[in-house]
């Protein structure tokens, strides 16, 4: 069962519920103030609500920076010590474990499990985004409990990984001693803002005790097939020193850092996420999450149904040479169109494809390709670029002789890495085919319109110009639908194609040349490569102490480095061998962190059984929505395999998930000044003369809709409120919030902002309004400070029973505040 709440006792400063199963209004024992005061909902209404939510109502000059104390918050501070009741409330739960959510609960109560998305702990400690979610948890878990759940809260850090190690280089620090000092600063600066976390069930990624259990999971996908070794092409990034997936690239630079990045082929590790795609796809239909998010992962999975194509290669003559190129393409209908073939730069038969004469051209535009990003090689926008291979494909449809290109807009990582060009209905293909004057077939038009012929058809319609005497396939006159079946159909009776499904989905790519990440569990033989995964008892196979962690900029792990460690002997055989010095990504230690918590100190399993069965699924998950196909659909994967080999009973790990939004930094002025100095509205200022100039926040006010000049008001202003950042200097340190306001005012301005989903603007004059409001039921409850400073002798809080009247009130409110919960 749940810590029992724990008698107090007499206090006279404190405001704080000390019994936080409790609402406060529970403990407001004397009937006098709430007699004579109005009760406070109407206070929330008169002033919490009128703050400006994200500063829209605020007026400019009643701004200012977090960290300066105003005379308004040093007159509340006073009447309101905030900083003395606060942290004395915080040292009380921790010192009785308040909030411990004990190993063995009675499960015959329902529970709820509620998850924050654990934090990477960096450098740059908490910032005032992420009490916003939170807070909504915390209130949520209290509210649970409340009404009598076995509630789960815990926390802890996400803390292996790229940003960890870039952190310690740009440090010149172990990772190990930055990663710990960070933790701490988080996990104080968490403690300082009253959150009811279970501290006991604290974990983090980097703690051999958990990371071993990564291992051991990495043993099952590679002891069911889903983990294995290929050459394939990967996204290396010199700067980083490492392989990066393709999810960790953004418009050709690393996610991290803004690094570019490049193709080239690498032997990895990979796991076969793709195995488990229709499962990924299907399973969607029945989460509790944001339609958004779930439609994010179903463009990421990219399921498309159409057919692989065999297209046997010949010469200029028409003579076969023994090799066949596999095309899918999710228009067979359209195979009569199709009149030359594209390969990407990387598709494994194209030395093999090039002729003598056009192997320099060739072999520089791959080259040339190999430094573009797949979004830059995909963009609609962008001049198709490609040169001829020197060999031919014959269409089976039409038994013609069709040219071979190598063009970056085809991906090796899509299909099969090369496609049949159909100009006539495909926009793309249109744009090359003009380019490089390669012939174009129409052969699908509208039912009931003529086809303009200056542009690609790319609808569906009826088929026409699709019968050859050579293969004895005729389409015409059917409907793309019941052409496609025929072709497949057809395609399948003589051996040229299969119906096929494809996706965007690619396996994940699982393995880092960097240092600080999990090491692989294996080994191999130096006389075979053989790979010999270790043996559990073996496990964790702990990172070794590596004084030069740098990365070798190679592609050689700096792992490698480690001599001594790297050298080993297999325990069944006793052959020497040597160990992976490649590292898991970041992403390993978060896909089942939420299974830990259930039974974090258990040395023997994963996670018990029976815990897993009472607590799983989450019930409440919140974090970002930049975590829609990283984090989100690995997890979402290792749980299901977890799912089939029987260590967890939900097909799903998280039920219900909640993003919330962004808190932008407070709201920034500018105006234009012309070349004189002088200054213009920004609703006239289109000219390129004029340049922009920030305007301070005291020198704006409000007319009407818009924002003017204090001293000038017929010149308007841009009002805008971006992302906080370090380099647009608009950053909120919480620390400097909870020292001037206290934590119950930070916490309390962020969940009447607005919506917990939407982004919202930052305002120090709300935050203001709010503790005002704070200072206001301190009086109520307690009363004003005597001349001394202190306050008048008595207790607000007791056991007595409460009187009707109290009750009533107490029950009012809840039922207020049950349906906004």
């Amino acid at each position: 069962m749940q810590t029992p709440i724990q008698p107090l006792p007499p206090l006279r400063t404190h405001l704080l519920n000390p019994q936080p199963h409790l609402p406060l209004l529970l403990l407001l024992r004397r009937p006098s103030p709430l007699r004579r005061s109005p009760p406070p909902p109407r206070y929330l209404r008169a002033r919490c609500y009128g703050v400006g939510g994200g500063g829209g109502g605020v007026e400019p000059q009643k701004r200012k920076k977090a960290g300066a104390v105003s005379a308004v918050a040093a007159a509340a501070a006073a009447a309101y010590p905030f900083g003395e009741i606060e942290p004395r409330w915080q040292r009380f739960w921790e010192e009785h474990r308040t909030f411990r959510t004990p190993d063995e609960v009675d499960t015959s109560k329902p529970k709820c499990y509620i998850l924050d998305m654990f934090p990477y702990p960096s450098g740059a400690g908490l910032h005032v985004g992420h009490p916003l979610g939170y807070t909504a948890t915390d209130i949520l878990s209290r509210y649970k409990r409340m009404k009598g759940f076995n509630v789960l809260h815990p926390m802890g850090w996400d803390a292996f990984g790229l940003p960890a190690e870039q952190y310690a280089i740009e440090t010149g620090t172990h990772p190990k001693i930055t990663t710990k000092r960070n933790i701490e600063r988080f996990r104080s600066q968490l403690k300082s803002l009253g959150f009811s976390y279970d501290w006991d069930r604290e974990i983090s990624t980097t703690e051999p005790d958990y990371y071993k259990w990564t291992q051991w999971i990495f043993l099952q996908l590679l002891k069911t097939g889903l983990a294995y070794q290929a050459e394939v092409p990967v996204n290396w990034c010199p700067a980083l020193g490492t392989v990066l997936a393709n999810e960790e690239v953004i418009n050709g630079v690393s996610e991290r850092g803004g690094f570019p990045v490049i193709r080239k082929p690498m032997r990895q590790w990979m796991l076969k996420i793709t195995a488990y795609a229709d499962r990924l796809l299907e399973d969607l239909d029945d989460l509790d999450w944001p339609e958004s998010i779930k439609e994010m992962q179903r463009n990421w999975i990219g399921r498309s149904e159409g057919a692989e194509i065999e297209f046997h290669i010949v010469d200029f003559q028409g003579q076969e040479r023994g090799l066949h190129l596999s095309v899918f393409t999710t228009r067979p209908d359209t195979i009569f169109g199709a009149t030359y073939l594209v390969v990407a730069p990387e598709h494994f038969l194209l030395s093999s494809l090039i002729t003598e004469d056009h192997r320099e051209i060739v072999e520089e535009y791959v080259e040339l390709a190999a430094r573009k990003s797949e979004l830059e090689r995909t963009d609609l926008q962008k001049e198709k670029t490609g040169v001829f291979s020197g060999s031919y494909a014959k269409n089976p449809a039409t038994g013609e002789k069709i040219p071979i290109w190598i063009a970056d807009y085809v991906l090796g990582s899509y299909g099969t890495g090369a496609i049949m060009a159909v100009p006539a209905h495909d926009s793309r293909d249109y744009e090359f085919a003009l380019k490089y004057n390669i012939p174009i077939v129409w052969v699908v038009k509208p039912s009931d319109e003529i086809c303009d012929l200056n542009e690609p058809y790319v609808d569906d319609g009826i088929i026409v110009n699709s019968s050859s005497s050579v293969s004895g396939l005729n389409i015409t006159g059917l409907s793309c639908k019941d052409g496609a079946s025929k072709v497949i159909q057809w395609l399948e009776s003589t051996n040229n194609g299969k119906k096929k499904v494809n996706y965007k989905l690619r396996d994940w790519l699982f393995a880092r040349q960097r240092y600080w990440g999990e090491p692989f569990p294996v080994i191999y033989l130096d006389d075979t490569d053989e790979i010999v995964p270790l043996l559990e008892s073996e496990l964790p196979l702990t990172l070794p102490e590596l004084d030069d962690f740098t990365p070798t900029g190679t592609g050689e792990p700096p792992l490698a480095k480690a001599i001594s460690w790297v050298k080993t002997v297999d325990r069944l055989s006793g052959k020497p061998a040597r160990r992976e010095t490649s590292t898991m990504p970041q992403w390993a230690g978060s896909c089942w962190y939420y299974l830990r918590f259930m039974d974090p100190q258990n040395p023997t399993t994963l996670v018990d059984k029976a815990k897993e069965r009472y607590w799983g699924p989450v019930d409440i998950y919140v974090g970002g929505a930049e975590h829609s196909v990283l984090h989100l659909l690995y997890a979402r994967f290792w749980h299901k395999v977890l799912y089939d080999i029987g260590i967890v009973s939900t097909k799903e790990p998280f039920k219900c998930l909640i993003n919330q939004g962004l808190i932008l930094g407070e709201v920034e002025y500018t105006a234009f000044k012309d070349q004189e100095g002088r200054w213009i509205s920004a609703d006239s200022a289109s000219s390129s003369e004029y340049y922009q100039e920030k305007v301070p926040a005291e020198k704006v006010t409000k007319d009407g809709d818009y924002f003017v000049l204090k001293d000038n008001p017929n010149i308007r202003l841009n009002a805008r409120a971006y992302k906080m950042s370090k380099s647009r200097g608009n950053v909120i340190n919480p620390d400097d919030v909870v020292s001037e306001y206290g934590a119950d005012s930070l916490r309390l301005y962020e969940m009447f902002m607005g919506p917990l989903r939407d982004s919202k603007t930052w305002s120090t004059g709300g935050i203001e309004g709010v503790h005002r409001f704070l200072a206001r039921t301190w009086r109520l409850i307690v009363g004003p400070p005597l001349p001394d400073g202190s306050y008048r002798d008595g207790t607000i809080a007791s056991n007595d029973e409460p009187t009707m009247e109290q009750l009533r009130t107490l029950h009012k409110c809840i039922a207020k505040c049950k349906p906004q919960v």
